[in-house]
């Protein structure tokens, strides 16, 4: 059903009216109850401190944005090229896909204290923003390859396709979907990785990414800096799924029926 033109204002501005309420309840139970800006800063002091911070954070958040997109790209690179083989032979599926599970299921937490021993501060960090992003671009391109239309399938083999003009012009267009959903998750995902690594990094002393500018923040008590890198790292989230997002619409919405159904 399309949205009139007050509908879709209103879809806009409803959530921008509860986040200025959420600032809003923020700063008047800080100031009603007068608490310090070393255990709870007000909204205006993260906005000041952003400002005021701003060249050591820009600096930082380039560093984790950096490593997030390298991993999104690494990942999404080797998740949908290993989904592929998987799709074209079930053994090697059977064989190879419960590592990957095991991978997605091991904390990732409790794997780089020991990546930070073997491999660089920033290897470590993009290994385990890959590591994190990794399984949603193979899961959903593999269920997607995988779940193509019987009937269609059968016709591409009744008229003698390759394997290679199946997969080209029926499992590859039919898995983008479900391959759209798992970039969007992995995008978050990477990002979370990245973070959970920098912290990890910074507890040894090392890094220089948001996280990391977090932790040296807490030792110091500089909680305002504390709240403005973590305010960036929600902004860059929301900016990465949102820029997803806007790229599955535009792949989808003129053929597929989760974009088709809401703008017409």
């Amino acid at each position: 059903m399309r949205l009139g033109h007050g509908a879709r204002i209103l879809s806009w501005a409803m959530p921008v009216l509860a986040f200025a309420g959420a600032l809003l309840a923020w700063d008047l139970v800080v100031r009603l109850n007068g608490i310090p800006p070393f255990i709870l800063p007000a909204p205006a002091l993260v906005a000041a401190t952003l400002v005021s911070d701003w060249p050591i954070l820009s600096a930082s958040l380039w560093v984790t944005l950096r490593t997030t997109l390298e991993a999104l790209v690494v990942a999404t690179a080797g998740g949908v090229a290993l989904a592929v083989v998987f799709a074209q032979s079930r053994w090697i599926a059977l064989s190879f896909y419960p590592f990957a599970v095991i991978l997605q299921v091991t904390p990732i937490i409790a794997i780089a204290p020991l990546l930070l021993i073997y491999l660089s501060p920033d290897a470590a960090v993009l290994t385990c923003a890959f590591v994190v992003a990794f399984f949603p671009v193979l899961s959903n391109t593999l269920a997607g390859l995988t779940s193509v239309d019987p009937n269609l399938r059968d016709l591409f083999r009744l008229n003698r396709a390759s394997r290679l003009a199946e997969l080209l012009r029926l499992r590859i267009p039919a898995a983008l979907p479900s391959f759209l959903v798992g970039l969007r998750i992995a995008g978050g995902l990477a990002l979370i990785g990245a973070i959970v690594a920098e912290i990890a990094a910074g507890s040894s002393g090392q890094g220089s990414g948001l996280a990391y500018r977090i932790v040296e923040a807490g030792y110091r008590l500089n909680v305002p800096r504390m709240f403005a890198a973590l305010a960036l790292i929600s902004i860059a989230g929301v900016v990465i799924y949102g820029s997803l997002a806007l790229l599955s619409h535009v792949l989808l919405r003129r053929w597929h029926d989760s974009t088709v159904a809401r703008d017409g």
